[in-house]
């Protein structure tokens, strides 16, 4: 009896990491409705699911402490940001729980000009994702509000297949 309870609670172990391997920490999959979103950025402008019907959105979460997203910044500011600005298109670096002078110096550091804003409790990121889920992501959301791209850490072959994708979306 306790090899099958062994075996049993193994068993539930691994269906659950192949679950979260398989939806890679996300919640929400593409095709889906994105959540409400009701954020301010570091310039005073608000956005939400109103205000952006129309535009392709990228939500960029990101953290000062994450050095994958360090990495993986600049290649947003060169191939998707400075890319596509000038088209129906956002880009919008979201930081973790951090404090206002904290993300300010990352900007800086990073040397960044896409709009951020700061998500103080973290419930916009778990609005997309599971709990205690990693940082490094970004979420594409077409001009009708429907999530049609999702990336997980910095990959450039995912990263490419992203940029290729908003292209495709603003065509």
């Amino acid at each position: 009896m306790r090899i099958f309870f062994l075996f049993f609670l193994s068993f539930i172990f691994m269906t659950t990491q192949a679950q979260n391997n398989l939806n890679r920490g996300y919640k929400v999959k593409v095709g889906d409705q994105a959540p409400e979103i009701d954020l301010k950025l570091l310039d005073g402008q608000i956005i939400n699911n109103e205000n952006i019907k129309g535009k392709v959105v990228v939500f960029q979460f990101t953290a000062s402490w994450c050095s994958v997203c360090i990495k993986e910044m600049p290649h947003l500011e060169k191939e998707v940001w400075q890319r596509f600005k000038d088209d129906d298109f956002l880009l919008i670096g979201v930081d973790l729980m951090e404090d206002l002078e904290v993300v300010k110096e990352f900007i800086i550091n990073t040397e960044v000009t896409y709009p951020f804003t700061i998500d103080k409790d973290g419930s916009f990121f778990e609005s997309f994702t599971l709990t205690k889920a990693g940082v490094t992501r970004n979420i594409v959301v077409d001009q009708t509000g429907k999530i049609s791209f999702l990336t997980r850490l910095y990959d450039e072959k995912e990263f490419a297949q992203m940029i290729e994708h908003i292209y495709q979306l603003l065509k």
